[in-house]
């Protein structure tokens, strides 16, 4: 499953707003992953062509911090906190409802591009457990049956955020 074609136009604009790459890779990444939703290998190899930094290191960053993506992803980013109190209020069954809803196990993205869903170890809301985030958007409580209705205004094609 491919994503867009990389155009190398937009990775030089997006390199030439930092002033100097030095101490600014992490922040080019994530400037390409905003404009691409995931780092393509070609934009990878135009950010090393641009910046001097070598593919491999790049890389290394790219794949170590989990925030970076190598795959494209879903529109929205749905996440389950797994964490200890997340676990123990039912967190699983959680996981398992959107699971089931997206039509797509976790670690993976929807046929529809529209989503992707992914486990977290702690969102740090122990309090709220268990804990959905979507995008930016942390719901808290969320018990299996409020899936469909917490997902709803997601699944609608408005530019990214909940209507």
């Amino acid at each position: 499953m491919g994503g867009p074609s990389v155009d190398a136009a937009a990775v030089d604009a997006i390199v030439g707003e930092f002033s100097t790459p030095e101490g600014n890779l992490i922040g080019i990444l994530h400037a390409v992953q905003d404009h691409y939703n995931y780092l393509p290998e070609e934009a990878l190899e135009r950010v090393a062509e641009q910046t001097g930094f070598s593919l491999q290191r790049i890389y290394a960053i790219a794949t170590f911090y989990n925030h970076f993506s190598l795959e494209p992803r879903g529109r929205h980013l749905v996440r389950v906190c797994m964490g200890t109190a997340c676990h123990v209020q039912g967190a699983p069954r959680v996981m398992e409802e959107i699971s089931h809803q997206l039509g797509c196990e976790e670690g993976h993205t929807s046929d529809d591009m529209m989503f992707t869903l992914e486990s977290v170890r702690c969102v740090g809301a122990c309090s709220l457990a268990p804990v959905v985030v979507v995008n930016d958007d942390t719901h808290a409580c969320v018990h299996p049956k409020k899936i469909k209705h917490l997902l709803k205004p997601y699944r609608k094609d408005n530019g990214g955020e909940p209507s």
